[in-house]
């Protein structure tokens, strides 16, 4: 867990250091005076009046450089801007020359669009760097030896073990990777394939069943690829140690029900909660028989591996190509983000799967992975890219709204205006994040 939360720390840190870093670069290219540039909060964010203290500073010029003691985010101060600090003071006087509010509109929306640019730009520069140096792997459906296996929610839509699902929306599926993205993010209406007895099949799918696959998609895969499988290890305090269950044993049967794929053995003992199960094991040449109880979660204490190797398909790519296929990735991601909102009012109970720290933390790597850091780091960047876009006061989507609106009507928007209209944002954004961060409750 440490990792996990070492690392989401470390993307996190780098991704606010740049964006704030985006703002501070127009401010000073537009001579603007810049009061503070601090990595993390020297206030209890968002009471601007508490808790005043800093780990580190030094001033530069007009600059406070600093290092805050609260590690959340961080912030520019720029000079007669109403930001985090909430100084009601300066809506009182008149603009000041080093002042952002006496810019002109293109040079505030360009500070104020810094943040939302950087990131962008740090999200495809990653995406780039990450394909040319690791490249991308895919594992079509054509590679499945024994089709797919599925969860619960995808049997009951129609799906079997040993399915092949070969199109959605008649359109060819090319990696099982993109199969329940496609399904609940593009509105997919049909899924097409064909069973393992050759029988081909054609099933609908509505909002419910999105709602479904969004309910249980942390918990279980919808698909994935059906194999063979070996005990890999045994957990020493669990009943399968008990049961003088084996590194590298074959379960081949479970109550004289033939095992031969892992989701059959998932399955049969399931039925035997909380009860005990004969079990048949393959050692080598041998064959061992056994008793195992049953935990109330269906395991026994085993951790799998598989026996047969899926061939994945590994694409290259030159300097320039990765460059061009960084941003086609990356355009998609920010699309991605933006069906997002359409799946939050669309699909029943799609809010409930919004998260917050938890979530992320869960997705990091037990191991410290770089592929993997640098990959969720720039999916991560082009995300808070379209988060802070959004039109919400106190973001610097909603500095942007107002400066679009001064600049389409010619009518600058007071800073009384914008004072009060953060005050509000302040509320929205607090209430959103406390949410996002309850997903440890929601999510379990």
């Amino acid at each position: 867990m440490f990792i996990k939360v070492a690392q989401l720390f470390l993307s996190l840190t780098i991704l606010v250091t740049l964006h704030e870093f985006g703002h501070f670069w127009f401010a000073k290219r537009f001579k603007c005076r810049v009061d503070k540039f601090y990595l993390f909060f020297d206030f209890l964010f968002p009471f601007s009046g508490v808790l005043n203290f800093a780990i580190f500073k030094k001033k530069i010029g007009d600059t406070e450089y600093g290092l805050g003691w609260f590690p959340f985010g961080g912030y520019v101060q720029i000079a007669g801007m109403v930001d985090e600090q909430m100084d009601k003071t300066i809506i009182d006087k008149e603009p000041e020359p080093w002042e952002l509010r006496s810019k002109p509109a293109w040079q505030r929306l360009l500070v104020m669009m810094g943040g939302i640019l950087m990131n962008l730009i740090v999200g495809v520069l990653i995406f780039w760097l990450a394909l040319f140096t690791w490249g991308k792997e895919t594992l079509p459906i054509n590679n499945l030896k024994h089709g797919l296996m599925v969860d619960s929610t995808a049997y009951n839509m129609g799906l079997r073990n040993g399915d092949y699902i070969t199109s959605l929306d008649m359109q060819t599926v090319r990696s099982i990777n993109r199969i329940p993205v496609e399904i609940i993010m593009n509105g997919v209406s049909t899924i097409e394939g064909v069973h393992a007895n050759g029988e081909k099949f054609s099933l609908p799918v509505n909002n419910n069943d999105r709602s479904l696959m969004l309910k249980r998609i942390r918990k279980s895969n919808f698909i994935a690829p059906r194999f063979k499988f070996k005990i890999d290890s045994v957990d020493k305090s669990t009943y399968a140690a008990n049961a003088d269950i084996k590194k590298d044993d074959r379960i081949i049967a479970i109550n004289e029900v033939p095992i031969v794929f892992f989701d059959e053995y998932k399955a049969e003992v399931l039925k035997h909660t909380k009860d005990y199960v004969n079990i048949t094991i393959l050692r080598g040449k041998d064959t061992v028989y056994t008793k195992c109880k049953v935990a109330e979660d269906g395991s026994i204490g085993i951790y799998k591996s598989e026996t047969e190797k899926l061939k994945t398909n590994q694409q290259n790519f030159g300097f320039f190509e990765a460059l061009v296929q960084g941003t086609k990735d990356g355009m998609e991601l920010i699309l991605m983000q933006a069906k997002q909102f359409v799946v939050f009012f669309t699909v029943k109970d799609a809010h409930q799967q919004v998260g917050g720290f938890y979530s992320m933390v869960q997705q990091m790597s037990p191991e410290w992975d770089w592929q993997h850091f640098w990959m969720f780091t720039g999916f991560l960047s082009l995300a808070l890219a379209f988060m802070n876009f959004l039109p919400i006061p106190m973001l610097d989507g909603g500095y942007i709204m107002f400066i679009l609106w001064e600049m389409v009507t010619g009518k600058k928007v007071s800073d009384k205006v914008i004072y009060y209209a953060n005050n509000v944002g302040l509320i929205i954004v607090l209430a959103l994040m406390i949410y996002a961060n309850t997903d440890f409750l929601r999510l379990k």
